[in-house]
């Protein structure tokens, strides 16, 4: 299936399409949403252009004045929406470019998410990517700019590091067009649940594990549904600030029911 996309951002197959959500359309069954999330830098516009080609358009995120990219593209007779989350450094909802991409990613429940790496970076980027583990397990680290690396003479050896971090791990070089197809392997096998993952995450002191199992029912009877009410828990017991108002005002779930709707109204199934 090929979308056509007019400069106004709507799909020329579409009539429902909703300008304040950034044109979403809904493209029926068979859909797959999936995250791109990564630092600044990192070659993710890069990776996201070489994915979708001209099957993009662009709006801003609801009630905000971030820019939204979404795409599209087929693979194995199968329909990806790419959403293009803001370039964080973390999820700690600092700024509104971290909340944004932390809300999509626990809220929106993407079928995966890919966390863009710089390969001459690895250590700094790794920050985000274990921030997501403790999100969801559906993701995909995609080790970019490996042409870089090899001039630079560094050496990467992506087998171990997919075995140490517990999910798929994927070389890319996207301006020259390597490895996407590996990529879009890697995607396809997490959206569909066909690999399961196990992302590495620190264990947690006694203590705090048993605040976590007494946090994590009452936030679950508070947001039936929530993805990763663990999560949440233990972000309450760092002090997030934002966190805590969103359970003190009851809003959890109003959020939960928001981004499902925004999504749904992208194709999400």
């Amino acid at each position: 299936m090929v979308w056509k996309l007019f400069n106004s951002g709507h799909c020329a197959e579409c009539t429902e399409c909703d300008p304040g959500h950034g044109g979403n359309v809904d493209p029926g069954q068979g859909d797959y949403v999936v995250a791109l999330a990564g630092n600044p830098n990192t070659g993710k516009s890069t990776v996201f252009n070489a994915l979708t080609g001209m099957n993009q358009h662009t709006g801003n995120w609801p009630g905000k004045t971030v820019t939204r990219a979404e795409g599209r593209y087929t693979y194995q007779d199968s329909l990806y929406k790419l959403i293009d989350l803001p370039g964080t450094y973390s999820l700690l909802s600092a700024s509104t470019d971290e909340e944004i991409a932390r809300d999509f990613i626990l809220f929106g429940k993407p079928h995966c998410t890919v966390v863009v790496t710089d390969a001459t970076a690895l250590q700094r980027n790794l920050n985000l990517a274990l921030q997501v583990f403790e999100i969801t397990p559906r993701v995909v680290v995609c080790v970019n700019l490996m042409d870089e690396a090899r001039r630079k003479g560094l050496k990467i050896d992506i087998h171990r590091l997919s075995e140490d971090l517990g999910v798929p791990v994927v070389a890319t070089a996207a301006r020259r067009k390597e490895g996407l197809v590996d990529l879009q392997n890697a995607i396809a096998e997490v959206a569909q649940q066909q690999r399961k993952a196990k992302p590495y995450t620190s264990p947690a002191p006694l203590a705090i594990q048993k605040a976590l199992d007494e946090l994590v029912p009452m936030i679950q009877s508070m947001a039936p549904g929530l993805p990763n009410a663990r999560w949440v828990a233990y972000r309450l017991l760092e002090g997030d600030i934002h966190v805590r108002q969103a359970v003190q005002s009851d809003t959890l779930g109003k959020q939960l029911q928001y981004h499902h709707v925004t999504v749904n109204r992208g194709g999400n199934r």
